[in-house]
Order: C-alpha cells, then sequence, then structure tokens
C-alpha cells in the first residue's frame, strides 16, 4: 500500500485538504473522493496543501484537471499550495500554473477568496 493521506479542515468557508505522501493511479481515489465529497456538501472554495507532498503522477495530475471546471462552474475555485519544487516541477512541466493558483503559502490562498 502506498503511502498517501488526506486530512481535511476548515479556515472559515474555506475547505482546506493537507496531501501528504505520494499520489498517483492507486491514491489518487482518496483525493477524487476528498473533492467529490466537498463539492457534494457545497463546499467550493479549496486549498489543497502539498507540504507533505513527496510525489505526483499524472493519475493525480488527472484528478485536479477533471474537478477544477465543476468547482469553478460552481462559483468556487481550487488553489494548490506549499509544494517543494520536485513537485512544482510536475505541475509547471504540464502547464499547471496557467489554470491554477499555485501559491507559496496556504495564508496567501486562503485570502485570496
Amino acid at each position: 500500500m502506498k503511502n498517501f493521506s488526506i486530512a481535511r479542515r476548515q479556515i472559515d468557508n474555506i475547505s482546506v485538504l493537507d496531501v501528504t505522501g505520494e499520489l498517483d493511479a492507486h491514491t489518487a481515489s482518496q483525493l477524487e473522493n476528498s473533492l467529490k465529497a466537498l463539492i457534494d456538501e457545497e463546499s467550493y472554495r479549496i486549498v489543497v496543501n502539498c507540504s507533505r507532498l513527496e510525489y505526483i503522477a499524472s493519475a493525480g495530475l488527472g484528478v485536479f484537471m477533471a474537478y477544477i471546471e465543476d468547482v469553478r462552474s460552481l462559483g468556487g475555485d481550487i488553489k494548490l499550495t506549499n509544494m517543494n519544487d520536485r513537485v512544482y516541477n510536475v505541475f509547471d512541466l504540464l502547464g499547471f500554473p496557467t489554470l491554477y493558483d499555485i501559491l507559496d503559502d496556504e495564508t496567501e490562498a486562503v485570502k485570496g477568496f
């Protein structure tokens, strides 16, 4: 079993997902389930804190792509924060900084809503 977990917390009306470990084909369903649950609860202001994310594969990136338009069409957004250089480089290589707000700090992301 891969080392991956998601913890959820609230900052005012913003949902923060703290992702830890390796996000790949084996663990992407956990992120997908978390995002689905937030949408079902009508929680459309989402920050994903990646400070403990060690690795991301294309399956993990696909989950983010699958939900960004849904969340935005409902008046919300998904902001990504606190990435290490290795993880950021994967997002950057695929052009994610033009599609997502990728911020250095969670506080900055929360203030952006």
